[in-house]
């Protein structure tokens, strides 16, 4: 296969700066408009401080670690840790560089077949990661809603005649219920394709793509539907014990990631409630599902400002700046590194996936 015959020659370095460039300017935009710097003072970068922005990264390396083991579970082990790391982190580089409700998914496919997966089963394992995501989301969201009240999930700060008070935003439950609905649609459907009728569900793409609006990419739908009836016959050999380590370490993996704010206020702060932060992170994951951005640039920096100024203790005139300051410390803990990651890794993998095989071909001729 050609390297100008996959989706990798669309991946331009204009597309790597757009979610760098949409993150800082809005970054940019609330520190000129928030921001003051005798605010630093509230900040002290102590032997505290360090101690827990170094968990920071530890949350992350247990985040991508559990991507990894997963990797490894669904294939059998089929693929190295070497491999399964080149994986998720290629796959992470595309999310950060696609809106939040494309992803990386779309490719991932392509990622796991180069390193030695047939189609038909790197298809069942790309679907099978997406659809664990989805039901952590999906059991995860309501069980935080038996614990904690809808007022306090959905509330936040507001200064109202000088006082701080507890408002309810309609914005960001608005935007929770769409971004569940849509898993919630979107693990229906996968759920259903690849466990009850692949065959139905193949017909029913087939249906839904002879629209006029999106009739141009039927025979992609086709191929699609095809590789769902391949992947069900896989997946559904698989035992129950199989599922539950393939669950867990999903589990393991998102509750890694929503920790990093968590020990990011912990580095400057003491945390009052663990458990409401951590559901709030959750819901914020949701609501950037509709994110039309890369990687939810922008958006996920104004919603971390606006929905967890509740767990910064500091006065209603530098909570502003405070938040801002946080949001981007969170971002270059949790989203720049693949990015920069992904470029380096990215090239040589083309190199020795595409073009290594172009020039064997052409020197038996």
């Amino acid at each position: 296969m050609d390297i100008h015959q996959t989706p990798f020659h669309q991946i331009r370095t204009s597309k790597i700066l757009y979610p760098i460039v949409i993150g800082l300017g809005v970054v940019l935009f609330m520190f000129i408009r928030e921001f003051n710097p005798d605010d630093f003072n509230l900040l002290t970068f102590g032997h505290q401080a360090l101690f827990f922005l170094f968990l920071c990264f530890v949350c992350m390396i247990c985040r991508d670690l559990g991507y990894i083991i997963r990797l490894r579970i669904l294939t059998n082990n089929e693929l190295s840790w070497l491999q399964s790391f080149r994986v998720v982190m290629l796959w992470e580089f595309t999310s950060a560089v696609t809106p939040s409700a494309i992803g990386g998914t779309s490719i991932a496919m392509l990622f796991v077949h180069k390193e030695g997966i047939n189609l038909g089963r790197s298809t069942a394992v790309v679907l099978a990661t997406s659809f664990l995501d989805e039901l952590y989301f999906i059991i995860t969201f309501p069980l935080l809603l038996l614990f904690i009240s809808h007022g306090h999930l959905f509330s936040i700060p507001e200064l109202i005649n000088g006082e701080t008070v507890l408002s309810f935003r309609s914005e960001f439950f608005v935007f929770a219920i769409i971004g569940y609905t849509v898993k919630v649609l979107y693990l229906v459907l996968v759920g259903y394709g690849l466990f009850i009728n692949p065959r139905g569900f193949k017909w029913l793409l087939l249906k839904i793509f002879q629209l006029p609006i999106i009739k141009r990419w039927r025979i992609q739908a086709a191929q699609t539907g095809s590789e769902i009836v391949l992947s069900s016959k896989e997946l559904k050999r698989q035992s129950i014990f199989f599922w539950l380590k393939a669950f867990g370490a999903t589990a393991f993996s998102w509750t890694a990631r929503y920790l990093v704010v968590n020990m990011l206020l912990l580095a400057f702060f003491l945390v009052p409630d663990h458990f409401l932060l951590f559901a709030r992170q959750l819901v914020m994951w949701i609501m950037m599902l509709v994110s039309p951005t890369p990687g939810g640039s922008g958006f996920a920096e104004f919603v971390f400002t606006r929905y967890l100024t509740e767990f910064i203790p500091v006065g209603p005139d530098s909570v502003a700046s405070i938040a801002v300051l946080l949001a981007f410390m969170w971002r270059v803990i949790s989203y720049y590194p693949y990015l920069f990651i992904g470029v380096i890794i990215l090239p040589k993998w083309i190199a020795s996936k595409f073009k290594l095989k172009k020039l064997k071909k052409t020197s038996q001729v």
